[in-house]
């Protein structure tokens, strides 16, 4: 904008559509008061006039902001393909959203302090690692919808992916190759760690192979996949898959690995979970664990619109399935085909 102009007004459209401020306002907070084809006028004088309205002004005599926040982890892929997904959502509900991510400088509490400020609605929150006593609390003041992690009999709304189901899947998947020496590297206190350590343990053992079940510590980033990798392969034995916790943990597994000079999948598979980008890279082709993020997403913010309505209504648990995508990391044991004996 140059020097001499001035940010198009209200009045201006006002102006153009030939009709008073008044109705201008009406129009554009989406109350009663204006007729279809008043809207009309009113829309398109605002179109030629490139008019966008501070929503931030509206909102000042309003006693709703029409905004729910979402808190998640700056440095987390899935965390961030859910946001995308909420953002492509939300359009059709007349709310809009407003981030409020944590990082290794900024905690959780910061974050969902400044959304209340915001005056949000609602929150999402994606991940949490606050404990559930603080998040009770927190739901007395707003309504508050996790999305992937697990609670017990929870005070506010949960969504999530079925863990166990999809750490089960990947054990399923190896042993059908022909597997039995399967490790899990895990993801420790991460939100959904405990879910899949026991799917983990439960395949093992339905698939008889309880003896061979073998949990490593792992993570959430590449390097702590790189660390896991030694605890893996000092012994004699070593194993001829891996379960990582997350497709990151496994893509630092696989790099660690081929420096040793073992191939995978030849000499190790690997399956990951969440199907995120760095999955599907032609480099890698990981198998994985596939999350719907759409689903998870839409159905998060499906909860949270309805419960600035309805804050008093009793608490939703939705599980979400996930599914096998199989791609290069994955094969039969050297020297076995499917379905050997």
């Amino acid at each position: 904008m140059a020097a001499d102009e001035r940010p198009v007004t209200m009045a201006d459209v006002a102006a153009r559509a030939g009709v008073s401020r008044a109705l201008v306002s009406i129009v554009f907070r989406g109350v009663p008061g204006a007729s279809d084809r008043t809207r009309e006028r009113v829309m398109r004088a605002a179109d030629e006039l490139a008019y966008r309205p501070d929503r931030r002004a509206s909102l000042l005599g309003s006693s709703r902001s029409r905004t729910i926040g979402v808190v998640f982890g700056l440095h987390h892929e899935f965390h961030t393909e859910l946001v995308e997904r909420l953002y492509q959502a939300v359009d059709a509900t007349g709310f809009q959203l407003a981030l409020g991510a944590t990082a290794p400088t900024r905690d959780e509490r910061t974050a969902v302090q400044s959304l209340l400020e915001f005056r949000c609605e609602a929150l999402v929150l994606i991940g949490p690692s606050t404990q559930r006593r603080l998040l009770e609390q927190l739901a007395r003041q707003v309504p508050v919808v996790v999305v992937a992690r697990e609670f017990r009999a929870p005070s506010f709304d949960v969504v999530r992916t079925d863990d166990e189901q999809g750490a089960r899947l990947a054990v399923e998947h190896l042993v059908g190759l022909g597997h039995r020496a399967i490790v899990h590297v895990d993801g420790q206190r991460a939100p959904g760690a405990a879910q899949r350590r026991r799917g983990y343990r439960d395949a093992m053992a339905a698939a008889g192979l309880s003896r061979h079940a073998r949990i490593v510590p792992g993570g959430l980033t590449d390097e702590d996949g790189e660390r896991a990798a030694d605890e893996l392969f000092p012994r004699r034995s070593r194993p001829t898959a891996v379960a990582a916790f997350n497709d990151h943990c496994a893509a630092g597994l696989i790099a660690a690995v081929r420096q040793r000079g073992i191939g995978v999948p030849d000499g190790l598979s690997v399956v990951g979970y969440d199907d995120s980008h760095i999955a599907g890279l032609s480099t890698i082709g990981l198998t994985t664990i596939a999350q719907d993020a759409r689903v998870l997403a839409e159905t998060a913010l499906d909860l949270a619109v309805r419960r600035t309505d309805d804050a008093a209504a009793p608490p939703e648990e939705v599980v979400v399935p996930p599914h096998l995508v199989q791609r290069r990391t994955s094969a039969a044991p050297r020297g076995r085909s499917r379905g050997a004996g």
